[in-house]
């Protein structure tokens, strides 16, 4: 991004300007985010940041002009929201589509959310306050230029422009095809209600940004989505981590909005962790096309198993159980024979270079640079694991009957089908992610 462009881009709304500070803040897979401040002629400065399309890649016409009018709405009502500056749906302006808001202060990384200290007293009112805005979004006037998809279609239709089948995300779709819920008045839907797109201050929420995804829908899409699995962020509470089901239920009805039931909730969360699988896949497929390289978006391909696994412990969660007990496992860090390349292995040198990027590399930068190599050194582990492993850790992880581990027998008879799906998935995970297995509750619970 060049500063004197995007100075250039804002001077019809902001008057001359020119621009300090100006830098790439770390995530977003999917757009560019840039932080700076616009200093007037008269010397007041304006905290700004910028949200992009990356220069050349293809953009939905007229995308950003419905995400910066439905942000505008949420203002208007009193919402919890950045106030917009500018935007564009082309590139006159700054080289590519782009959104230009008022920074809000405050905090978005979600582990620091739910661990630190100092977001105790967030924690506690989390839930409540983002109930409350969904309920209010809910309520704001559905106009003609939102998006409408049928959610299910719309992820079949999706799933099968992919060269690789994943028969879990088939058995979800059957699921959800079999048991769909009873259709709501359409509403406005962020699409993307979770932590990290969330930003809080010790005293809770600030502001909700990333409206990319806005759309009108069934209101519980928002709030299954913020059930998903993958926005806990390791913790146990269903929502988010931070509370149960039945308090965001009944915070959103005390204000205002739907009266959702639990199963209802449970349709939507298992359609978005779904569909967070198929947005992996897709941002995946984005690199390894060509038309935009990044190791982030590599490395998110290998997260779709994750969200496997996920589908698995809420659809058949006996077969995840005994797969998780019996999955392939490193066999520790014997030491070394005689490789035929010589000393350092392949494996001695991932450590070096994994060493590299995160005690070097992370301490001597900042921002993307510095989570570009924090992903790196997490690709370098995937692929030490993959070797390790080797690419038999399937069947080599599953042992017969008798070689168990203790507890493996206590989960009683499981389908074949689900054995042998969950197997799989199992055996991806321990050489993605192998931390991401928890202990798994042996009843079914059926959708």
């Amino acid at each position: 991004m060049d500063a004197a462009v995007l100075a250039q881009g804002l001077q019809r709304r902001l008057g001359p300007v020119t621009i300090e500070g100006l830098t790439r803040l770390s995530g977003g897979a999917s757009r560019e985010t840039w932080a700076f401040d616009a200093i007037g002629a008269d010397g007041t400065r304006a905290e700004l940041v910028l949200r992009c399309d990356p220069p050349g890649r293809p953009s939905e016409p007229g995308a950003m002009g419905r995400e910066a009018r439905a942000i505008a709405s949420a203002d208007a009502a009193g919402l919890a929201v950045p106030k917009v500056v500018a935007w564009t749906d082309g590139p006159e302006l700054w080289g590519s589509p782009g959104l230009v808001m008022r920074r809000v202060a405050g905090e978005t990384i979600a582990r620091r959310i739910l661990r630190d200290d100092g977001y105790r007293q967030a924690r506690g009112v989390l839930v409540r306050q983002i109930a409350e805005f969904a309920a209010g979004l809910h309520a704001l006037e559905v106009t003609d230029d939102y998006p409408a998809p049928d959610p299910v279609p719309e992820l079949r239709r999706v799933l099968g422009t992919f060269d690789q089948v994943s028969p879990t995300f088939e058995l979800a779709l059957r699921a959800l095809e079999a048991g769909q819920p009873p259709q709501r008045r359409p509403v406005i839907v962020h699409g993307d209600l979770r932590l990290g797109n969330l930003i809080v201050g010790q005293d809770g929420l600030r502001a909700v940004i990333d409206w990319e995804l806005v759309h009108a829908g069934n209101p519980a899409e928002d709030l299954g989505w913020l059930c998903v699995k993958a926005w806990r962020f390791g913790i146990d509470a269903p929502v988010a981590g931070l509370g149960s089901r039945e308090e965001l239920l009944a915070a959103y009805r005390a204000a205002g909005g739907a009266d959702i039931s639990l199963a209802e909730l449970r349709w939507w969360e298992i359609l978005g962790t779904l569909r967070w699988g198929a947005i992996c896949l897709k941002q995946a497929w984005t690199h390894l096309s060509g038309a935009h390289r990044s190791v982030e978006l590599a490395a998110i391909g290998r997260r779709v198993c994750e969200q496997e696994w996920d589908l698995l412990l809420l659809l058949a969660p006996e077969a995840a159980a005994q797969a998780a007990l019996r999955r392939p496992r490193p066999a520790g860090r014997p030491q070394p024979s005689p490789a035929p390349h010589g000393r350092p292995t392949a494996s001695e040198l991932l450590d070096a270079v994994r060493g590299f990027l995160t005690e070097d590399v992370t301490r001597a930068t900042s921002g993307q640079l510095a989570f570009h190599a924090r992903v790196a050194a997490n690709v370098l582990g995937i692929v030490a694991r993959e070797i390790e492993l080797g690419p038999t850790a399937t069947q080599a992880g599953i042992g017969p009957a008798a070689t168990q581990p203790p507890g493996a027998a206590e989960l009683g008879s499981v389908p074949a089908a689900e054995t042998d799906l969950a197997r799989d998935v199992a055996a991806k995970l321990a050489v993605a992610n192998p931390s991401y297995f928890e202990p798994v509750p042996p009843q079914r619970s059926d959708l």
